[in-house]
Formats: C-alpha cells, structure tokens, sequence
C-alpha cells in the first residue's frame, strides 16, 4: 500500500500541537509519507514571516509558542500547493472560515481523500443546522469524519495524558485515523455516532461560556456544577432533536468528547476565560479575543447565535 500523504489545514494553537502528533506519527509509521505540510494563513511575525520561523526553528512562535515541532511538519503558505496530493485532509481552523476555505481547494485535491475536522462550530444552513463536516462534505465531496475531546491545546503540546474520541462512521478508515493520531499520552478511542461527537464538540463551547459568567459573578463551585449539568441536559435534548440519522446513544456523551471535553473546557478552557472577562470588565467579545486570545477567534459566543438562529426557527427557544 503505498504511503498516505497528509495534509494540516491550519496552524493556530490547536491546529500546531495536533502538528506534533502528526508530525511525530508520520515519521514513525510507514504507513505515511515522512513530510506532513501543514497550511499557515502567512503574516509577519517581528519582521519575519511566520512560515519562514516555523521552518527554520520548528516553533509557532506566534500561537503555540515554546514547543517544537517536528522537522518533517512543513508550513506552507499557498492554501493550494499544502494540500496538493493529500490522502488525508485534518481541518483546524475557525468554523468561520470553513466555506471559504473549502471553495478555494474544491477541483484540487484527490477526490478519494479522507477529511477528518477537529473544527467545534455549528453552521447555520437554510434549514437550520448543519455540521461543519457536512459542510465539508458536500463542498468537496470527500469522506468525513471528526475528531473532537478534552484536549486543551497546551497541555495536549506539553504531551500530558489525555484521551480523545474519533467519530467515524465507516470502520474501513478508523485504524488509519487511529494510527495517524494516538500516541502513548494521547488516547483515541473511536465510536461511529460521529454527529453526536461533533454537537458535543461545538455545544459545550457555549455552556463554557455560561460557566465563564459564573466565575465571573463569583456565584461558586455549586452553582457552577449546576451550570455544567443543566447544559449537559440540554447537549442531549439538542443532540436528539437534530440527530435524527440513527439513534442518539448516550454512552457517547460519556466518552471523551462528551462529559469530560464539558468539564475541562467549563474550568480551563479560552470560552470560560472570555466569559469571566466579558462580566467582569463589561468589554466586548471582540475586544477580549484580541486582548486574551492574541486574536484569535472565540467559537462558543459564535455557536450560541447560531443555535439561538436554529431555535428560533423551529419556535423551541423556550424549550
């Protein structure tokens, strides 16, 4: 079989410590080609551009700075030539951005590539909601399949344990991903129900940001517990109203995506920070991404619009 070529759309926090994983996987398992390219949006870092630091000393030193990557992870500028060949496609960037960047590389990847999106967002379609992978799916015409978990970027780059969930509905692929991702401190497990994986992943961001608001008001661990739980509650009345594909299975919200990726990201994720900021200081979500997230994009104030959008228009809002 000949070796897979991968390709990392995407290069912030999140997107460069799953580099390393990748990166690390690729050069370890024949089963891939050694040279992963990983697509950076190009800018200037103190004079210099990102890409050029990146490959020369295998740092971001911009969004995941004090971890090095490894030599093999290339950065490439030019959207087109990074996915150029690619077998396996991980998309990493803010679900704003999904559509744009899906119409640019329409045409030029292989039509048998495999997408797996680490994207936690909800897209608004004409008929309510849309995953982002269906999204994906239907822009480029590819297999999907997801990837999400309780997987705080820096912690995953400091190569502390922790597990994640794949969400793949075709078993042909799933030792392939499983391979390309797991590491001794990195554990996957993979489950089939992978749109409930991807509601958990967008869901929790706005229950994170309610519990930002807590910390924020100083109401307390107990209220913040109640917070957590009552949004889990409302993660699996959404998941079964909108998952109607197959049967919601609850033994999915106890997997890594679900319970646990809720209570890490409710305590140490960037939603619950902004949202202590936003009610303590009364300053706008857009301000506080570029005071405490060094400009990067918040999904959860975003997801909630757009479920809010959703709810509105089936009149469950009150529900």
């Amino acid at each position: 079989m000949a070796a897979k070529k991968v390709c990392i759309i995407g290069s912030g926090n999140w997107g460069s410590a799953i580099a390393k994983i990748v990166g690390a996987n690729a050069a370890k398992y024949n089963t891939f080609e050694s040279t992963v390219n990983m697509w950076v949006f190009e800018e200037m870092v103190n004079g210099r551009k990102l890409t050029e630091i990146i490959n020369t000393e295998h740092e971001n030193v911009k969004y995941l700075p004090g971890h090095k990557l490894p030599p093999n992870v290339l950065a490439v500028p030019d959207l087109l030539d990074s996915v150029k060949g690619a077998d396996i496609l991980i998309f990493v960037i803010p679900h704003q951005f999904v559509a744009r960047i899906c119409d640019t590389i329409k045409g030029h990847i292989k039509t048998d590539a495999v997408g797996i999106s680490l994207i936690k967002g909800v897209d608004e379609g004409p008929d309510g909601l849309k995953l982002i992978s269906d999204v994906i799916r239907e822009k480029l015409g590819i297999t999907m399949t997801v990837l999400m978990g309780a997987n705080l970027a820096n912690e995953v780059a400091d190569e502390k344990f922790c597990e994640t969930t794949i969400g793949c509905k075709s078993k042909a692929h799933a030792p392939l991903l499983k391979e390309l991702m797991q590491t001794p401190n990195f554990r996957v497990t993979v489950v089939e129900d992978s749109d409930v994986v991807e509601i958990c992943g967008a869901l929790k961001n706005i229950v994170a940001v309610g519990a930002g608001f807590c910390d924020g008001l100083e109401f307390g661990d107990n209220t913040k517990a109640a917070v957590i739980r009552l949004g889990l509650m409302e993660m699996i009345a959404f998941a079964r109203l909108f998952c109607t594909a197959s049967p919601v299975s609850p033994a999915t919200f106890l997997e890594s995506c679900g319970v646990a990726d809720l209570i890490t990201t409710c305590y140490g994720g960037r939603n619950r920070k902004v949202g202590e900021a936003f009610t303590r200081t009364g300053k706008s979500i857009e301000e506080l991404e570029k005071e405490l997230l060094n400009g990067q994009k918040l999904q959860g104030p975003a997801t909630a619009a757009e479920v809010h959008q959703i709810l509105k228009h089936k009149n469950l809002v009150e529900k």
